[in-house]
């Protein structure tokens, strides 16, 4: 082994890509790794057989980065890095394969089942920071591209005057939760909610107004429902709810605690104090096992207009229009 580790500059772990799990089961291995990656500022987990390594890289807080030993007892490296690349997980972890066996067969296999890299042993200072480091980058050029995509899917998805769901994303969350119903046997609940008069908003305080009475209304809304209901923005001023597993006296309750949330307070538009009320129509799958999302929201809103029509600020249900 290379005994000049303290030679080797120490390098900037600062992103936080500085947990490495070194599984070995040679003690003498361990400890000179851990020696050489402490020096260089990696917070080190050390594990003596492939069963525990396996166990660590199932966390949540797994460490990015791996140095495996090509045999250990109980699980070797390979099939290490078999299970790991099966799940496909994020964030990426970056895997150097350790081996004394520096045939070509032996390097492609570990190679081939999904390592990053390898290291010989005995092996040198310089040739492991330097692969570490490319593991780094690619880490780090990973953590950008999740980020991006993210920010790419959330632009894609958001309303960008509530920070709700689009149109587009509750219809398909409302697909979503529809194929599940159906598959365990559940309802499925739906509101539409309407904020009433909002047209003389924007016509008496302006557009701006009109957006802040959206932004605020819809936050609302958002807050005061499940954490596994989906709210979002129809179109306009209306706003479509999704609630998973809920039966009609359910959803007319959710419904009810979503119209009532809007005008429980006045929206602050500048120093104007404006009183926001809705009108909300409710249907749930249970009464309409056949229906699909386009007449689930076809009842809802046709029950949302009967309340419209009725003096606003109320909540009707669709179960009044089913077919006797």
């Amino acid at each position: 082994m290379d005994t000049n580790r303290l030679s080797a500059r120490k390098v900037d772990v600062s992103n936080g890509n500085n947990k490495v799990l070194i599984a070995d089961d040679h003690e003498s291995t361990i400890e000179h790794l851990g020696e050489v990656l402490g020096d260089w500022g990696y917070q080190v987990i050390t594990v003596e057989d492939g069963e525990e390594a396996w166990d660590i890289l199932q966390r949540d807080d797994a460490p990015r980065m791996a140095i495996l030993d090509r045999r250990m007892p109980g699980m070797d490296g390979l099939e290490i890095v078999r299970r790991v690349r099966e799940q496909s997980q994020e964030p990426y972890i970056y895997i150097l394969l350790l081996t004394v066996y520096d045939q070509e067969k032996h390097l492609v296999a570990g190679l081939n089942a999904g390592a990053d890299d390898y290291i010989v042993k005995p092996f040198r200072s310089h040739e492991l920071q330097a692969r570490l480091e490319a593991g780094k980058r690619i880490l780090e050029i990973q953590e950008d591209l999740i980020q991006t995509r993210d920010q790419l899917h959330s632009q894609a998805t958001t309303d960008a005057a509530t920070g709700l769901w689009n149109r587009a994303a509750i219809l398909e969350i409302l697909d979503r939760e529809l194929d599940r119903g159906i598959r365990k046997g559940e309802p499925i609940g739906l509101a539409m909610i309407d904020l009433d008069d909002f047209k003389q908003i924007n016509d008496s305080y302006g557009h701006p107004a009109g957006d802040k009475v959206l932004l605020e209304c819809g936050q609302r809304m958002r807050n005061c429902v499940r954490t596994y209901d989906a709210t979002g923005r129809y179109g306009g001023d209306e706003f479509l709810t999704v609630h998973p597993g809920c039966d009609l006296e359910q959803a007319v309750m959710l419904g009810e605690r979503l119209r009532r949330v809007i005008a429980k307070e006045t929206v602050m538009v500048g120093k104007a104090p404006l009183w926001v009320t809705a009108s909300a129509g409710v249907v749930s799958s249970e009464l309409f096992p056949e229906a699909g999302a386009d007449e689930l929201i076809a009842l809802a809103d046709e029950a949302l207009y009967v309340a419209k029509r009725s003096g606003r600020n109320r909540l009707e249900i669709a179960e009044r229009f089913a077919d006797p």
